[in-house]
């Protein structure tokens, strides 16, 4: 599975983004995609997971009500639509394939891209 994603950029705080990003290699249909992020100096963190059909979301406390997962199977693509930005949603954003509960708790994946970085100016 290989991800590329696109449409970071510098934004104002209480802006908005949409990320994208397109999967290729085996069935995109079939498994569960997420988005996960990593500031300067920080570990990376989940930030939203959608199941294989699109009918299940998940997302991190800290953008429930701000970001929405969501996907397009005939476009092996999956995006994340970010509104009202804050400067604390600075970070590289990574998106991940067959994303799943993680053994010591959370989520991982097996599948990552290169990651796109989002910048929040206050």
């Amino acid at each position: 599975v290989q991800l590329v994603e696109s449409g970071g950029g510098l934004v104002q705080a209480g802006g908005s983004l949409r990320l994208s990003c397109a999967a290729s290699g085996r069935s995109f249909s079939s498994y569960a995609m997420g988005w996960f992020r990593q500031a300067p100096g920080k570990e990376r963190e989940f930030v939203a997971r959608i199941t294989w059909s699109g009918g299940s979301t998940y997302y991190a406390d800290s953008v429930k009500g701000r970001f929405t997962i969501s996907r397009d199977n005939a476009k092996n693509t999956v995006y994340l639509q970010m509104n009202s930005l804050k400067p604390e949603d600075t970070a590289v954003y990574y998106c991940a394939a067959v994303v799943r509960p993680a053994v010591r708790g959370g989520w991982d994946a097996d599948y990552w891209g290169q990651g796109t970085q989002v910048t929040v100016s206050s």
